[in-house]
């Protein structure tokens, strides 16, 4: 990432050395006199977290006790293998290699470039070599080496490295709105460009700069991707055509519940589209998000945001990183948020707490462990109906002209709530041999419910004499997820061919209980209790309403309610190999195994369910360089969905014994750095949904299961800096997807519920100072349907977004944002025909960040 250093009067701007393991003097000094009150609350914590770790852990730090002394480091000859590029990556590269520490001015190595270095050598002969012609020089020091301007040069004219003066060399995995590397799409630390797929990744700097809040303002400006309305309790995500709410991930480990996920310890969001199986099991189907949460590091933060905005929006957030010492960071990240909203009755009260410690015992060993707390309740809301939807009559209906703000149901009787309470650890090793292992770890328990009183028929008329039929029903779902990820990365060269190896193994386990309750009018527990009706001028139903179940659905009209226990085991097997046939030839290549093994019990009738499945996922990639900074790539993948679907609560007598739903993704796609800052993705696919269920022709009481959804598209994204001032992010997509072959609830030819053929989104900042700067987008999507049949029509919509950053001193600055410039009316999303939400009226937010 770059950082911009602003100097203001009176400000002096200190140089420092930066180590890739130790810390100044000074540091150390103040943090001694805290130690030992800190010593035993650090053990506790550690205690807990390394639970998981019994294994792993004892081997990893009788390795760094047995690490060999500073000088048989030094005259150890090792193997080096170090490409060329920054001379500050060169040396990251020989630290982690060498396992010994290099202090050096971080600034100044970023300008120069050096060779790469491959073969056996001593420490001190390797860093000779990576130093000619530098002017600088290693020199020993206690615990490591220190690199300064070497004597020599400072006697003969200084010849300063070459500069580009477009463009600066990006080390990290992000720079402002740019991405280059991503570890969740191969497991290993690849180039984007290298990655025959097509991944959108929403950094730091854009979630801040657009103050975006949820999965909903992340998916915006994402091609190919879009937002479904979830029945206003959950994310839901439309990935090419495909609706998901368990495709979610944190650091790469599944998080699958149903609820809205906040981003305050979130330092980027990264959107893989495609089939994703061979990477992530089961799911996938369409494509996976995964948030990589923010890490404790050696860097100081102190960082205070305090935010309002329009309807009452109250929101802080803070992110506290320190160096408890030389071994061991630590970093708080942690949010409270109350709002109202521009729909009658709807609001939403959240927090979270995310520490994090990060220790790092050698150069070749880091471990991350992690808690966090999280809980959000808010009113769930479903939207407004349709109107003049006539069933079979395509287009017929339209969202019902009513006031954006007006609520369909009860706000005071639709509860929404989450409690999520997670642990998490990485373990992370280099060995000498050039062998490392990586094993995280994620335990989640999360308890959910919901109740609500929505609108589920469609408006008889839009004036006085009309009225709206409601329902309602409350929903609660307990489940804990383990999940055990190990991967043994290895780099080997077989004469011009090269290859980077992972093999892993992971071992997942999840149970889960839920139920659902019928809510009945008026105690009319029978079928017509079920239903209730609201005029449609005033559409707050106060009919009094009693929740209970139905077993066997008799009172309800044969639809009973639900009352599960399910016991869900994954052991997944996986192998990837990324060739290097020639340096413009490179091949990816993976399989994975999955034994999915479910135990389900229905508790209303007893019955009792096992289902075995096993899924091979492969994935083959070809990507060919014409130069270093394109490449042109071809990708074949599998992905599953098994019959329990996303949530694994959908499994009855009728599907027990069917495949699992199969989804093919083949894409052709192409991405070009223009410059280091600045890349330009385009892609087209055809992704096909397999083992679809489908009645038998002429005898409806049957179902098989047919090829029956094909989404075919093209996608393009541009990400990074036009100009050093002029930061965009944004992109293109077509989408073509329809039922190909009639399948239950649907007609062969019926285009996928909320899927519009054509989006376009583009954000803009320009910085006009270094003090001042302004941000422009625009979103711009075509009418889509609401559900399958294809009956309710969608409008398309454009709308504008602004906003403005003032710093006003090293220590404040303050951001405005403005949504919805132009005011217009819209929809938003849907969950289907009469559940469908209006977008936003103009929305004002102001933010003030301290940083100290």
């Amino acid at each position: 990432m770059l950082i911009r250093q602003q100097t203001y009067p009176g400000e002096n701007i200190v140089s420092q050395r930066c180590s890739s393991d130790s810390k100044p003097a000074s540091a150390r000094a103040a943090t001694q006199a805290k130690q030992k009150r800190r010593h035993a609350l650090l053990l506790k914590a550690l205690h807990t977290g390394l639970i998981c770790l019994a294994v792993t852990a004892p081997m990893v730090f009788s390795h760094s006790v047995l690490a060999e002394s500073g000088a048989a480091a030094r005259t150890a000859v090792r193997a080096y293998d170090i490409s060329s590029g920054s001379l500050e990556t060169a040396l990251n590269q020989f630290t982690k290699q060498a396992g010994i520490n290099v202090s050096f001015d971080a600034a100044e190595a970023k300008r120069i470039t050096v060779l790469e270095l491959k073969g056996s050598f001593t420490a001190q002969a390797a860093l000779d070599r990576l130093m000619a012609g530098t002017g600088l020089e290693a020199v020993p020091q206690a615990g490591g080496y220190i690199v300064k301007r070497s004597s020599a040069a400072d006697s003969q004219p200084a010849i300063l490295p070459p500069v580009n003066v477009l463009a600066h060399t990006i080390t990290g995995p992000t720079d402002g709105y740019m991405a280059t590397k991503s570890l969740s799409a191969t497991r290993t630390d690849t180039l984007l460009r290298d990655v025959p797929q097509s991944i959108t990744v929403v950094t730091r700097d854009l979630i801040r700069d657009q103050n975006m809040l949820s999965m909903g303002d992340v998916v915006r400006y994402v091609p190919g991707v879009g937002i479904s309305q979830g029945e206003g309790n959950r994310d839901a995500v439309i990935f090419r055509g495909n609706n998901s709410t368990g495709d979610f991930y944190v650091d790469g480990l599944r998080d699958d519940v149903q609820y809205f996920r906040d981003l305050y310890n979130i330092d980027r969001v990264e959107v893989l589209k495609g089939s994703n199986g061979m990477i992530f099991g089961r799911g996938g189907a369409g494509g996976v998000i995964n948030r990589v949460t923010k890490e404790a590091g050696w860097t100081p933060i102190t960082e205070i945001s305090a935010q309002y905005g329009s309807f009452s929006q109250k929101r802080v957030a803070v992110d506290i990183n320190r160096a408890i010492n030389d071994v061991v960071a630590f970093r708080l990240n942690a949010v409270y948020e109350h709002s109202n909203s521009f729909r009658n009755g709807v609001e939403l009260e959240r927090g979270g707490v995310n520490p994090t410690f990060t220790i790092k015992p050698s150069a070749q060993t880091k471990i991350v462990l992690g808690g966090e707390y999280f809980t959000d309740n808010r009113v769930s809301d479903r939207g407004i109906p349709s109107f003049g939807t006539v069933p079979g009559v395509v287009d017929s209906g339209r969202p019902a002209d009513t006031h954006r703000s007006t609520f369909f149901g009860d706000p005071n009787r639709s509860p929404n709530s989450v409690d999520v309470r997670a642990l998490t650890s990485l373990v992370e090793h280099a060995f000498d041999n050039g062998l490392t292992v990586r094993n995280r770890t994620r335990y989640a328990d999360y308890d959910k419910f919901y109740q609500n009183v929505f609108s589920s028929g469609q408006a008889t008329a839009q004036s006085a004499a009309g009225t709206v039929n409601v329902e309602a029903y409350q929903d609660g779902t307990q489940r804990s997820n383990i999940f055990n990820q190990t991967d043994f990365l290895y780099a080997l060269n077989t004469g011009p061919v090269k290859h980077e190896f992972i093999a892993g193994v992971e071992y997942g386990r999840q149970v889960t209980d839920n139920f659902r309750n019928h809510g009945f009018f008026n105690n009319n527990f029978t079928n017509a209790g079920r239903t209730s009706s609201v005029p449609f001028f005033n559409p707050i139903s106060l009919t009094p309403l009693t929740f209970r179940a139905d077993p066997t659905g008799g009172a309800s009209g044969g639809t009973a309610t639900a009352n599960n226990h399910g016991v869900v085991e994954v052991i997944g097997v996986y192998l990837q190999d990324q060739i290097t046939l020639h340096p413009q030839l490179k091949a990816v290549l993976g399989i994975r195994y999955d034994n999915f093994d479910l135990k389900f019990r229905n508790n209303n009738t007893g019955q009792q369910f096992h289902t075995n499945d096993g899924l091979v996922s492969p994935r083959a990639g070809l990507i060919y360089k014409p130069i270093e900074t394109m490449s042109i790539y071809g990708n074949y993948s599998l992905s599953y969905v098994p019959r329990a679907g996303d949530q694994l609560t959908s499994l009855n007598l009728t599907n027990a014994a069917l495949k699992p739903e199969q989804f093919m993704n083949l894409e052709l796609g192409a991405k070009w750095d223009i410059r280091p800052d600045l890349a330009l993705t385009a892609a087209l696919y055809q992704l096909d949904r397999s083992n679809v269920i489908a009645p038998v022709p002429n005898d409806p009481t049957r179902t098989t299961l047919v090829d029956g959804q094909r989404a075919r598209g093209a996608e393009v994204g541009l990400m990074g800096r036009i100009t050093p001032q002029w930061s965009v992010m944004g992109g293109y997509a077509y989408t073509d997807a329809e039922i190909t072959r009639a399948i239950t609830g649907a007609r062969a030819g019926a285009v996928l519920a909320q899927v519009p053929k054509h989006t376009f989104s583009m954000w803009n900042r320009y910085d006009f100072a270094p003090w001042l700067g302004l941000g422009i987008g625009v979103i711009h999507r075509s009418s889509m349907y609401a559900a399958l049949d294809n009956t309710v029509l969608l409008p398309g919509f454009t709308r504008l977004d602004s906003a403005m950053f003032v710093r006003l001193n090293k220590t404040l600055r303050v951001q405005a944002n403005i949504e919805n410039i132009a005011d217009i009316e819209y929809v938003a999303s849907a969950h289907n025909n009469n559940n469908i939400l209006p977008g936003a009226p103009r929305i004002y937010r102001l933010t003030l960040v301290a940083n100290f």
